[in-house]
């Protein structure tokens, strides 16, 4: 799981409920005042149906398995694809039979594929456009995905502003009857229930989420781009010694440690 993640849905969703305890315990306000049925399905409803009409219905379902990618530590951990890389060298050095059989001890499929690719003896032209065709499809899928969650923050706050408009009638239409004055006061604040609604999923899921989305997208372009280099050097038989000089450039600088020998 990613702990930043976690961590952040937690301290906010803990801050806001102390906070409204504090504030009821204080205004001697029951806290299940903020739970309303109606506002949440206004909120809800209104921005997946919104969505649904920019989107495909698929789409909007592969919503909630977007959360769980969100919650997921990164893909790609880039030291270890360096070091799969470098030993799929020093395979490629022995043969291309050897690098055949090296296939099935690759746990990266990206890497496995490109290897496959090698071994079939492809071209170098053929081998580098297949690898970016793959990785610009997978950024442009990764970036509308983004965008979708990019759009449910920002239409859950419109219908939070929607289900206020509509207390905020009916409250006028009561006044007149036998809450009178009275009734004000109450019917307001479940007309602004749902405003509250929309600002919280806005601003606590679904924008965090969106740039969490594109935060790893960037991630994963990033560790892409030292699989197809790398992948590339492979074809050309380079030395396992450069393709680790020139691999772990794309690596932090103290994550480079293990690939240092001793005296450097």
């Amino acid at each position: 799981m990613d702990i930043a993640t976690i961590f952040g849905l937690i301290t906010g969703t803990g801050l806001i409920l102390a906070a409204m305890v504090l504030e009821a315990a204080g205004g001697q306000v029951p806290l299940t005042k903020f739970w309303n049925p109606s506002s949440m399905m206004i909120v809800l409803g209104g921005t997946l149906a919104a969505t649904a009409v920019g989107f495909r219905l698929k789409e909007v379902v592969r919503v909630f398995s977007l959360i769980k990618f969100v919650l997921q530590k990164p893909k790609y951990i880039l030291s270890d694809l360096v070091s799969e890389l470098i030993t799929a060298s020093e395979v490629n050095k022995k043969g291309p039979n050897e690098l055949e059989q090296h296939i099935s001890n690759v746990k990266t499929p990206f890497i496995q594929d490109g290897i496959e690719f090698i071994s079939q003896g492809i071209k170098f032209e053929d081998l580098e456009a297949i690898l970016n065709q793959r990785e610009q499809s997978r950024y442009k899928r990764e970036t509308h995905e983004s965008e979708l969650m990019k759009t449910l923050g920002t239409f859950s706050p419109a219908f939070g502003m929607v289900g206020t408009l509509i207390g905020l009638v009916f409250m006028l239409f009561n006044m007149g009857g036998s809450g009178g004055i009275d009734s004000i006061g109450p019917a307001m604040g479940v007309a602004l229930i749902t405003t509250f609604y929309g600002a919280v999923l806005a601003n606590l899921i679904f924008n965090p989420f969106a740039e969490k989305l594109q935060a790893r997208n960037k991630e994963n372009s990033h560790a892409h781009q030292l699989m197809i280099h790398g992948l590339l050097l492979i074809w050309k038989k380079k030395h396992p010694l450069e393709v680790k000089d020139m691999l772990i450039s794309y690596i932090p600088h103290e994550e480079r440690k293990q690939f240092l020998d001793s005296n450097e």
